[in-house]
């Protein structure tokens, strides 16, 4: 019987065309990699099982025969009315979970009615100014029972406070929320130049947060460190995948001494430019389909 990897290590290690398949980044790419590529390979450091350090293979061991991923869309747009009839209609369509797209002003930590947010409120994301629009965009929606995402971090204490209170309102256990929080201050100030705060002050808030999470709220991802705003400021693929990790060292260290007081570590939720985001922020032009009511 042939031996898969010898047929493997017959093949050419490069297309016999003139123009070799390259990334985006510029690296070529072999036509077929193998163990024996890989130089002083040991497979319980760099590589382990599924569900075991370093984690390269997934942080379940049974990957996701125990629990199907979530599926959401980014949405948001307009007012919290809107994008709550939206995530109606993606919820009563199969989705199962929500992930909160914010307007600029929200990003910015400003309310709709500011001069500076003429012609951006509700244009790029749904607007959030109080505890009010909190509990409207979420109407209908059991917190309880569903898990969301908010991408925003300057004001992320803040507008996560609002969410705990909605949840609180609708009658949820706070303990039992899930969801994730990007909080990823630093990320702004390397990418995106979304903060509102100096650099000492914004560190703190998003400790503070780490650190009520990991006590309060253990099911809760209290970080999401992203590394794919890297990549939109022309980092090269290959640098900005780990680029998460040498911006979460800074995040992490100053946390441990109150943290690791509570009684479970913190969760986090790293990201990468290798994923893709299908966004879904403005109505068609005819509009969403009628629904009956709150999805469940």
């Amino acid at each position: 019987m042939t031996d898969p990897l010898n047929t493997l290590r017959s093949l050419s290690p490069w297309p016999a065309n003139d123009d070799p398949h390259v990334t985006v980044s510029g690296r070529r790419i072999p036509l077929c990699v193998t163990p024996e590529d890989v130089a002083d390979l040991d497979y319980g450091r760099d590589l382990g099982n599924p569900g075991e350090y370093p984690y390269t293979r997934g942080v379940h061991a049974d990957m996701y025969r125990g629990k199907v991923w979530t599926m959401r869309q980014f949405a948001g747009f307009g007012t919290a009315e809107q994008t709550n009839e939206r995530y109606r209609f993606l919820l009563s369509r199969g989705q199962t979970g929500l992930s909160v797209a914010f307007d600029l002003p929200t990003l910015m930590g400003r309310d709709s009615d500011d001069p500076w947010c003429l012609g951006e409120v509700g244009k790029c994301g749904v607007a959030i100014s109080s505890l009010a629009d909190m509990e409207t965009l979420f109407d209908g929606i059991p917190l309880a029972d569903i898990s969301t995402s908010m991408t925003i971090n300057s004001p992320a204490a803040i507008i996560w406070a609002m969410y705990i209170a909605a949840a609180e309102k609708q009658g949820a256990d706070v303990a039992r929320l899930r969801g994730t929080l990007q909080n990823d201050i630093l990320k702004e100030f390397i990418a995106q130049k979304e903060f509102i705060f100096p650099p000492e002050p914004s560190m703190k808030l998003v400790v503070d947060t780490i650190e009520y999470g990991t006590r309060s709220m253990p099911a809760w991802n209290t970080i999401s460190i992203s590394g794919y705003h890297s990549a939109r400021r022309a980092r090269p693929r290959c640098r900005s995948w780990p680029s998460p990790w040498p911006t979460a060292s800074p995040t992490w260290t100053p946390p441990w001494p109150r943290v690791w007081r509570s009684t479970s570590s913190p969760r986090a939720s790293p990201s990468s430019s290798t994923a893709t985001s299908i966004c879904s922020r403005r109505w068609p032009s005819s509009g969403p389909p009628a629904v009956s009511g709150p999805a469940t």
